[in-house]
């Protein structure tokens, strides 16, 4: 057994609260269980307690065994000096303040069902894909979708997160902010780090000045991308060159930490030649792109807004010097479904919040009208039960699978609790 367990039975109060007494025959009332603690100190803040007939307020610790207390040191620590109960699985030893009186101690054992711990033993010993494989479909549907939209919410917080360290980063721009998104996601997870890495290279104000001319935008970008050291003699590769030279030395560039671009295993589609073109093609078209973007609520609309392709070299090229069949290398729609789920949402989420706002219903509707993602996390799940065809539910079953199952947290997901407390 874990002690996070123990955690549990306390906090939902899953235990027989009828005739508790301590261990040394003391009643025990439960009038608030207090609040869970989550950093250091004891478990449970601000309980209430009514033990032999007095009232008392403070915190409660959790042990397996009451030695344990011993074993951790809290006997020299003042942060457990107002702890009122003790609660423990198995009871082996008396304990003590530093004035000599005894900590009640409350053994929980033979008030909790055999079936509950049963359960919890089933789950987290399975050695499948996940800790509830055989039992994850018999979930309700209720608890699931409830526990899914909560998921999607907590993903988009943790990105939320990130963009907002990224505002800080970019002295309050969210024209910056955007831009630095939109670069790490035309690089998809090969170049994500390194297309952010030459986005952080670059003062925005100096994007907003190159911006109206693609191939000073172009220089800038392919410049501090590394992308021009190659041997060409063709015009548009050495006029590259020489504006990048220019630009540089004016605008003070270094590339020094940019992280190098990757072509390795990449579709042509997806080399950053392309991805970065196309890119230096939107700016180039819109005006204001982060106010159309915080103003657009249907998917649709970012289609129409996304529809660019290349400049014109690009056009007949994937590499520098080599050139290909022609065609204007659209973005296609399913890049810009990740486009929408990775940078527009979160931003719109992340810009919401900082206005005090709140867009759930907006943001749901939006991931909900996309196609659901491809991917071996999203695939296994589908094997275990249906679900809607939506992206907002493979956003929150990644949540799942990796802040959850991967890390044994059972009994914080609402789907290890509805498996441990049935019947």
């Amino acid at each position: 057994m874990q002690e996070d367990f123990l955690h549990y039975i306390w906090k939902y109060k899953a235990f027989d609260s009828a005739n508790l007494n301590t261990t040394d025959g003391q009643p025990v009332v439960i009038k608030h269980l207090g609040q869970y603690n989550f950093n250091s100190g004891p478990d449970f803040f601000n309980s209430q307690l009514i033990i032999a007939k007095q009232f008392w307020a403070g915190n409660v610790e959790i042990h397996l065994k009451s030695s344990d207390w011993y074993v951790h040191n809290h006997e020299r620590d003042q942060a457990y000096d107002n702890v009122i109960l003790h609660v423990v699985w198995e009871h082996d030893s008396d304990i003590f303040r530093k004035d000599n009186s005894v900590i009640p101690t409350l053994e929980l054992k033979p008030h909790v069902d055999v079936s509950l711990l049963y359960n919890y033993k089933s789950l987290i010993k399975s050695k499948s894909w996940i800790n509830c494989e055989k039992d994850f479909g018999d979930v309700d549907d209720f608890t699931l979708n409830n526990w899914l939209e909560r998921l999607y919410f907590e993903r988009l917080q943790r990105k939320s997160n990130s963009i907002i360290e990224l505002l800080r980063q970019s002295q309050n721009n969210w024209e910056s902010v955007l831009f630095k998104l939109l670069l790490k996601n035309f690089g998809l997870n090969v170049n994500s780090e390194a297309l952010l890495s030459l986005g952080k290279s670059i003062d925005y104000s100096i994007i907003r000045k190159v911006r109206y001319n693609s191939q000073d935008f172009e220089a800038v970008l392919f410049g501090q991308a590394g992308l021009l050291e190659v041997d060409s003699e063709e015009c548009y590769v050495v006029n590259l060159k020489e504006r990048y030279t220019f630009l540089k030395h004016k605008y003070q560039l270094t590339n020094q930490g940019v992280i190098p671009l990757q072509f390795f295993r990449l579709r042509p589609p997806n080399f950053p030649t392309i991805r970065l073109s196309q890119l230096v093609n939107l700016y180039y078209i819109e005006d204001n792109l982060f106010s159309k973007i915080i103003s657009l609520q249907k998917k649709d609309d970012f289609y129409g807004l996304f529809k660019v392709g290349v400049t014109d070299y690009w056009k007949s090229h994937y590499t520098f010097s080599k050139e290909s069949k022609s065609s204007n290398k659209l973005l296609t729609k399913s890049f810009i479904d990740l486009l929408i789920i990775n940078t527009i949402i979160p931003i719109k989420f992340a810009y919401a919040n900082s206005q005090g706002k709140f867009l759930e219903e907006e943001l749901l509707s939006i991931i909900k009208s996309l196609d659901v993602e491809k991917n071996s996390v999203v695939d296994n799940f589908f094997k275990l039960r249906a679900f809607d065809n939506n992206a907002c539910n493979s956003q929150s079953l990644l949540q799942l699978k990796q802040e959850y199952c991967d890390k044994n947290k059972c009994l914080q997901c609402a789907i290890g609790n509805n498996l441990i407390t049935k019947n």
